[in-house]
């Protein structure tokens, strides 16, 4: 091989070390793009749970009725009341389907908190997501409110099976919330759903389904009257 050839061999060489070089680094910078994409904020959580706010007003003026969040039927108000402080395994099957369709019309969000598989250990990476949410809750638009935590799992074992897991996966965001912010039991509700309500039907074995819905049942405003 002559001077010239390996000359350029050698350039060949380092041209194709610093494409690799380049390339791992986009790939590294795309992977933490993605994963701080997928982390909820705690000012996201407040906007979500704390529902559509009235204008500011004047005198005697009013906003339009459309733009305020509705008010609780007294029915809702007593029956939340009725589970306010109850053990997630007290709930009857007819309470829970009651819960989720009261929480249809309620400020939610959906977090994707996941679990380990099989387990009602949260994940490395929803932990963040789970902090956030604790100083959501805490926050002063949200402090005092009543709010739902409801598990779900996939769709892998039985029915029986997955309502324990999804129960214990919903009490265990209560124990971390409860254990590391400081807020009342009391205002926190939680409830399984086992595989009854997939978030994915089409993935039934998919990540996305094993995790925990947070709903605000009742405003603070209105647990003060």
């Amino acid at each position: 091989m002559t001077v010239s050839q390996t000359k350029s061999t050698y350039a060949a060489s380092l041209t194709g070390l610093f494409v690799a070089v380049a390339l791992s680094a986009a790939a590294t910078l795309s992977v933490t793009a993605a994963k701080a994409a997928e982390d909820v904020t705690e000012d996201q959580i407040v906007r979500a749970l704390a529902g559509p706010k009235k204008p500011l007003t004047r005198g005697l003026s009013l906003s339009p009725p459309s733009e305020a969040a509705p008010a609780a039927a007294p029915e809702q108000d007593k029956f939340l009341q009725s589970i306010r402080g109850r053990s997630t395994r007290s709930l009857s099957t007819a309470e829970r389907e009651e819960i989720a369709a009261v929480a249809k019309s309620k400020p939610n969000i959906d977090l994707e908190i996941t679990f380990d598989y099989n387990s009602a250990n949260i994940s490395q990476k929803s932990l963040a997501s789970v902090q956030a949410l604790g100083r959501a809750l805490t926050s002063p638009d949200l402090k005092g409110s009543t709010f739902v935590v409801a598990g779900h799992t996939d769709a892998a074992g039985g029915d029986a099976y997955n309502q324990d897991l999804s129960e214990r996966r919903a009490d265990s965001i209560k124990r971390y919330l409860v254990e590391k912010f400081g807020i009342a039991g009391a205002d926190l509700v939680t409830v399984g759903y086992g595989k009854s309500k997939l978030k994915d039907p089409s993935q039934p074995l998919a990540e996305v389904n094993r995790r925990v819905q947070v709903v605000n049942m009742q405003s603070k405003t209105a647990a003060a009257k």
